[in-house]
Order: C-alpha cells, then structure tokens, then sequence
C-alpha cells in the first residue's frame, strides 16, 4: 500500500518536471529550435492543426527557420498563424517556402524571459508540493484506518519529502540550464 503511493508519487512528480521542460522548450532563446513553431495552431479547412502536421518545419543555420507547407494554398494559413503568435517574429514567404529570421535578443528581452522561466519553475513547485500534500493525506488515511503504525507513516512521509526534494532540485537544475542558454549571448 505505502509502496504504491510512494511509486505513484514519484511518478507524478516526474511528469511535472517533464511538464516543464516541455513548455520551457517553447520560451525562445537566441538559436533556432523547430519546437518553437510546432505547437502553433493553423486553420486547416475549417480545424486547427498543429504546424508540424501542415507543414515541414527545418532549422537552416542558427538563426533561421524554414517552414515549407505541403500544401501551396496552405502559406497564407500558416504565415497567420505566425503572425497571432505571441513569438514576435514576421515570416518572410519565397513562393512556397516561409523562413522565420530570429533576430539576438537584446538584454531587457533576455531578462524578460528569464523572469518567465523562473515563473513556470514556481508553478511546477507548487504542482510538486501539492503531490506531497496529496500522499501525505493518503498516509494519514491509511493511519486513520488503522492499516500502518506510526512507524511506518512517519517513515513513509519521510520518503515522500526524499522525492520531493529531489524533484525539486530537478526543476531548479532545468530552470538553471534554460536560465545559462537563454543568457549566452
């Protein structure tokens, strides 16, 4: 029982830090990335697709993208989908080809992006502390209904707060890291 909350914990834990690694993937730094356009939406015929399923998307130095629609009519789509974005970027369309120039960002930007780094970090804290939360009152429960001794609750908390730490210190490894990329000039 004890090892099934413990396990379920760890768990959910790590998805957060998958979690935020996955959306800091998103925040921009000054090298071209292919997951900065992929989780846009483009109208196609009437539904919303992902970029990357409309559309190749290829990285052609370190600063430019190139997005090249499998379909011509789709350009005009996908370069407004662009352009909604909160990237900040203007699409440049040869024919059927797209290519997004990113421009070196400046300091102010830089340090802009790292207070929203630090602010997904917090999030993902909270969502880690509220695991804990939720496994320390199942052990309480199981206290409550008299299947664990004392022993063993403040042993398995002991262990919740293990993971907790750990999970912790991987988020601030990931903040950390996105924090050094962001701030390479």
């Amino acid at each position: 029982m004890l090892n099934e909350i413990k396990q379920d914990t760890q768990t959910r834990m790590a998805k957060s830090v998958e979690a935020l690694k996955h959306t800091l993937i998103k925040v921009r730094t000054g090298r071209a990335s292919t997951a900065l356009v992929e989780h846009l939406k483009v109208n196609y015929y009437g539904s919303d697709m992902p970029l990357s399923q409309v559309a190749s998307v290829a990285v052609s130095d370190a600063r430019s993208l190139t997005i090249t629609p499998w379909e011509k009519q789709m350009v005009g789509a996908v370069e407004k989908a662009i352009l909604a974005s909160d990237l900040g970027l203007t699409p440049n369309t040869a024919g059927t080809t797209i290519r997004l120039n990113l421009p070196a960002l400046t300091e102010e930007r830089r340090r802009e992006l790292s207070k929203v780094v630090h602010g997904e970090g917090e999030d993902s804290k909270v969502a880690i502390r509220n695991i804990r939360r939720d496994a320390n009152q199942q052990i309480k429960e199981l206290l409550k209904e008299k299947l664990i001794s004392e022993d063993d609750q403040r042993a398995a908390e002991d262990d919740i707060q293990k993971l907790t730490d750990k999970a912790i210190k991987d988020v601030d490894e990931v903040v950390k890291t996105k924090e050094q990329e962001l701030m390479a000039v």
